[in-house]
C-alpha cells in the first residue's frame, strides 16, 4: 500500500492549509497527509477515491481542527473579540444573539461548547439546533437553525415567575435565572413560547442560558460563540422597543455586527414560526442573504409530543374544585342527603397538599407570595391558601359543638363569636376560593396556548364546580351541566391541530377512559345514585385533567424531525 501524500487537486500531493482560514492568519502548513492506496482491485480503488474525497471536503470543523494543530495560538480568547461588542449598550439598547443562517452548518459545535463550558448535566442543553423546510418541489429549501434564549424585551418567564427568580439586567438586557431563588414550579417552562427554560430533576430547579454574562463582562465571547467554527453566532447590540411605540418586526443591530453580515436582510420569520414576536419581543436576529420562502415550516411541526402530565397539578385542580363544589352544595341544599362540609374540606385540603409535591424545592414554597403583583400562580396560591382557614373555621366550630366538650371560658367565648359570624366567614371563604379557581384558569390562559384558551380553561374548571355543586340539588340540572362539559371537551377533537391529533392518537386510551367515566357518571346521575355518580365523575375529571395537560400544544423553536 502506497503512503504518498496527496493534494486537494491531485491525489498524489499534500494539501496545504490556506494562509487565511476563518479570518485567522495561519502559516502555510500541510494538513497531515492522508493514507494513500495502491491500485489493487476495483472496490479498493473506489474506496480509496472516496477517502481522498473526504480529505478534500475540509468541513468547517475539520478546518478549525487543522488550524488548531498548526497554530494553537489562533484560538486565544482575544481571537473572538470581533464577535462581541466591546462597549456596554446605551440607553434603549441591549445585547442580543445574531445568527448568520448562511454560515450555520448545523454541526452542533455550539451545543457541545455550551454544554462543556457551562458544566451542564448529561442530558441538559441550553442551546439547540433545528431545521426549517420550505420552497417548491422544483426549488426545495432547508435551513439549520441554532437557538438559545432570546433574552426578550418583555420576557414571559420573568413575568410569570411567582418567586421573582428571574431578572433582566438593566444595562445589558440579559435575562438571567437566579438558581438560589427558584422553587422548581416549572411555570416559566409553560410561559416561554420558545421552550428555553429546562427543568433539572437532579437540582429540582429550572436553568437556562444567560448569554455567559460573566464572560461578556470580562470581554470574552460566550461559549457558543467561541465554539462555532464558522462564526455563525455573534453578540450584537440592538435597539429595544420603547414604551408606547409599536415593536419593530425585528430589532435592528446598532453595533457588534460583523462586516460579512451587516448587509444581510433580517429573517424574522424563523422566530415567528413559534409565536408572534409581539408576545415577548425576542431580540435574537437571524440574518441571511437568501430570501426565506413564504411556506417556511419547522421540520418537526407535525411531530406529536404528549406533554408532561403534572400529576400533582391534576390533583390540585380537581380536588380544590370538587371541594369547593361540595361546600356550595352543602350551603344550597338543606336536605339530609346533602354532603357534609367536612367532605368538601377534606378534598380541598388534599388538593393543597398535592400542590406542594409539584415543587422541585418545596422548602422554598414560602416565597410564593413574592410575585403577587404580576404572577397568576402567586395569586392562585395566596387565594386558595387564604380560603382554607375561612372554610375550615365554621366546620371546626360545628364539630366542637357536636362533641360538647368542656372548654376554657375564653375559648368558649371565641368559638361562640366565630359561630355567630360563621355564615359570613363561610361565604367569604367560598368567594375567596372561587377567585382562587379563576386564578387557576388564568395561569393556563396566560400562556397563550390555543388548547388552554379561556373557553376551555374556564369552562372545564367551572364545569367541575358546577356539576359537583348540583349533584345533590337537582338531577336534571346536574345531567345538563355534565353534558355541556363533555360537549365542550369534545370540541377539541375537531380539526387537524396537534391537540386534536394527540387526543385521537397517542392519548386515545386516556380519552376513551374519560368518555367512559363521563358517560357512566351521567347514567348514575340519571338513576338517582348521586354518591356513586360523584365518585365516577371525580375519576372522569382526573382523566380529563390529564388530557388538559398532555394534549396541550407546546410552542417551541424549530427542531429536528423524529
Amino acid at each position: 500500500m502506497s503512503t504518498e501524500p496527496r493534494t486537494a487537486g491531485d491525489p498524489g500531493k499534500s494539501c496545504p492549509l490556506p494562509s487565511v482560514v476563518m479570518g485567522v492568519a495561519v502559516a502555510d502548513s500541510p494538513v497531515p497527509p492522508a493514507v494513500g492506496f495502491s491500485r489493487p482491485q476495483s472496490v479498493q480503488s473506489f474506496l480509496a477515491e472516496l477517502l481522498a474525497d473526504q480529505q478534500r471536503l475540509q468541513t468547517p470543523v475539520a478546518r478549525a481542527s487543522a488550524i488548531h494543530d498548526v497554530q494553537t495560538g489562533a484560538f486565544r480568547g482575544d481571537r473572538f473579540r470581533d464577535l462581541i461588542p466591546l462597549s456596554a449598550p446605551g440607553p434603549g439598547e441591549q445585547y442580543a444573539f445574531q445568527v448568520d443562517l448562511d454560515s450555520c452548518s448545523g454541526c452542533k459545535a455550539c451545543v457541545a461548547g455550551c454544554h462543556s463550558l457551562n458544566g451542564l448535566d448529561e442530558n441538559e442543553t441550553w442551546r439547540d439546533v433545528g431545521l426549517v423546510l420550505g420552497g417548491e418541489e422544483s426549488h426545495p429549501f432547508q435551513q439549520t437553525i441554532t437557538t438559545a434564549c432570546h433574552h426578550c424585551e418583555d420576557p414571559a418567564c420573568l413575568n410569570g415567575c411567582p418567586v421573582l427568580a428571574y431578572e433582566k439586567d438593566p444595562i445589558t438586557g440579559v435575562v438571567a435565572h437566579l438558581d438560589d431563588q427558584c422553587i422548581g414550579c416549572s411555570y416559566c417552562v409553560l410561559k416561554c413560547p420558545y421552550d428555553v427554560p429546562k427543568y433539572n430533576e437532579r437540582l429540582g430547579i429550572v436553568r437556562k442560558c444567560d448569554m455567559c454574562q460573566g464572560r461578556l463582562a470580562a470581554g470574552e465571547a460566550p461559549a457558543c460563540v467561541q465554539a462555532c467554527p464558522t462564526q455563525a453566532i455573534t453578540i450584537v447590540t440592538v435597539s429595544t422597543h420603547r414604551s408606547g411605540e409599536p415593536a419593530a418586526a425585528e430589532p435592528a443591530a446598532t453595533s457588534g455586527c460583523s462586516s460579512n453580515c451587516s448587509c444581510k436582510p433580517q429573517a424574522s420569520a424563523v422566530i415567528e414560526l413559534s409565536v408572534s414576536r409581539d408576545y415577548t419581543r425576542p431580540t435574537t436576529r437571524y440574518v441571511s442573504s437568501r430570501p426565506l420562502p413564504a411556506n417556511l415550516v419547522a421540520a418537526d411541526a407535525a411531530t406529536l409530543r404528549p406533554q408532561h402530565a403534572h400529576a400533582a397539578l391534576i390533583l390540585l385542580l380537581v380536588f380544590t374544585q370538587v371541594g369547593l363544589g361540595l361546600f356550595i352544595a352543602s350551603s344550597l341544599s338543606p336536605l339530609a342527603s346533602s354532603p357534609s362540609p367536612l367532605l368538601g374540606l377534606a378534598f380541598y385540603l388534599a388538593g393543597l397538599i398535592a400542590s406542594v409535591a409539584h415543587l422541585g424545592q418545596p422548602f422554598r414554597a414560602w416565597r410564593i407570595f413574592l410575585g403577587l403583583r404580576r404572577s397568576w400562580l402567586s395569586r392562585e396560591a395566596v387565594l386558595l391558601g387564604t380560603a382554607f382557614p375561612l372554610l375550615a373555621l365554621p366546620v371546626g366550630v360545628s364539630l366542637l359543638a357536636m362533641l360538647d366538650l368542656r372548654l376554657p371560658s375564653l375559648l368558649t367565648t371565641t368559638l361562640g363569636l366565630i359561630d355567630h359570624w360563621s355564615l359570613v366567614i363561610g361565604y367569604s371563604g367560598l368567594a375567596v376560593a372561587t377567585l382562587g379557581v379563576f386564578c387557576s384558569a388564568m395561569i393556563y390562559i396566560d400562556t397563550r396556548r390555543r388548547f388552554w384558551r379561556p373557553s376551555q380553561s374556564l369552562g372545564r374548571m367551572a364545569g367541575t364546580i358546577l356539576v359537583t355543586a348540583l349533584a345533590f340539588v337537582s338531577t336534571p340540572l346536574t345531567i345538563a351541566a355534565l353534558s355541556l362539559k363533555l360537549a365542550l371537551e369534545l370540541i377539541t377533537l375537531i380539526g387537524s391541530g396537534n391537540s386534536a391529533r394527540l387526543q385521537r392518537g397517542p392519548l386515545a386510551p386516556v380519552l376513551a377512559a374519560r368518555l367512559l367515566l363521563g358517560v357512566g357518571a351521567l347514567a348514575l346521575f340519571a338513576v338517582n345514585a348521586p354518591l356513586l355518580a360523584l365518585a365516577w365523575f371525580i375519576l372522569g375529571e382526573l382523566a380529563e385533567r390529564t388530557l388538559f395537560f398532555q394534549a396541550v400544544d407546546s410552542p417551541k423553536m424549530p427542531g429536528m424531525p423524529s
